[in-house]
């Protein structure tokens, strides 16, 4: 059993904490920090949690094995390096970081010092991923001619105006780092390298001095296109479609099923029409505890972590370049690695 703790304990910390607690025989968490003491007493006391008075007292710590860090962005990077430092093994909120420098320095205080780094995209674990890339990769969708992604909820609407997520340094080109960095991880996954990308991000509705909506065009490497829009200040809703010459595949809520609709044998004689798709259900899985429990394994040598440290360092690259563009609205290229 890996003994963990958990550093930020707000809603997000909460979740992480929710979706093993009591319930996986492979992770736990024993300890936990949290900026303001006094809002976590009473979760930590309730879920069996010593809470410690700071990160220093959690990294010096010989009972704790790993950290599990969802804290403002901006910080994720130095926490890194100080886990690191002190022999513990990291699993890190998205996004990673902000910017190439800081993942650089993250990833390589990571490998110098043998720890095992997971990044929390939980949406690689999902079996309706899995069924995706598989029929990718083998062939079954065909020649790919684009994939669109969207993950949209109403977070915006709600938020408080004080907290750290509402800060424009935090959440640069908008929904990017509350949602769209999971889908910009995905299609790395899916499809490799991304060479351009051209964003635009606005704030429609939020009353934070910060973007809400965005919406980026992306190039991959061997000339295939893709689209990603993530929105703070409407429904909750998900898709990943990806359309081949032999069909389009979707990942949809609520669940995560996988729909496959196949592309017709021949020209139909009056009006397209759509044939009736194949669904694969996935009820009950939760990529939360999925994702951390993939975390243990790589410690206890199971299994690697799902995500290679190029792909996270390549996803930073692509955000960064998203900002970017989304600051100046002109296309930019995404650095090389």
């Amino acid at each position: 059993m890996i003994r963990a703790a958990i550093v930020g304990i707000g809603r997000w910390g909460r979740t992480l904490v929710g979706a093993v607690q009591g319930k996986s025989e492979q992770i736990s968490f024993t300890a936990g920090h949290n900026r303001t003491r006094a809002n976590a007493e009473s979760f930590c006391a309730e879920h069996g949690i010593a809470i410690k008075d700071s990160l220093d007292e959690i990294l010096l710590d010989p009972a704790i094995d790993a950290v599990v860090f969802a804290t403002p962005h901006s910080e994720h990077g130095g926490q890194i390096e100080a886990a690191a430092a002190a022999g513990k093994h990291v699993f890190m909120e998205k996004p990673f970081t902000l910017d190439r420098g800081s993942a650089v320095r993250a990833l390589d205080a990571a490998a110098r010092a043998r720890i095992v780094l997971g990044v929390a995209y939980p949406r690689r674990l999902h079996p309706a991923t899995k069924e995706l890339k598989a029929r990718i990769d083998d062939g079954r969708i065909g020649t790919i001619a684009h994939c669109h992604s969207e993950q949209n909820s109403p977070a915006g609407l709600f938020m408080d105006p004080r907290s750290w997520r509402a800060l424009a340094s935090e959440a640069p080109a908008g929904g990017m780092t509350a949602s769209g960095v999971h889908n910009l991880d995905l299609m790395i996954h899916l499809f490799g390298r991304i060479d351009e990308v051209y964003a635009r991000s606005l704030r429609r509705k939020v009353s934070y001095d910060a973007d809400d909506t965005t919406s980026v065009m992306l190039g991959f490497a061997g000339d295939m296109s893709g689209t990603l829009l993530c929105s703070l200040v409407t429904a909750v809703g998900y898709r990943l479609a990806v359309f081949g010459s032999e069909g389009c595949a979707e990942v949809l809520t609520p669940r995560g099923d996988f729909h496959f609709t196949a592309t017709p044998a021949a020209m139909p004689a009056g009006r397209h029409t759509q044939a009736a798709p194949e669904i694969i259900e996935y009820p009950g899985f939760n990529a939360i505890r999925a994702e951390l429990e993939a975390f243990a394994a790589a410690i206890d040598g199971r299994a690697p972590y799902p995500i290679p440290a190029a792909e996270v360092l390549h996803g930073v690259c692509a955000f960064e370049a998203i900002v970017r563009s989304a600051a100046t609205g002109q296309p930019v290229k995404v650095a090389r690695d």
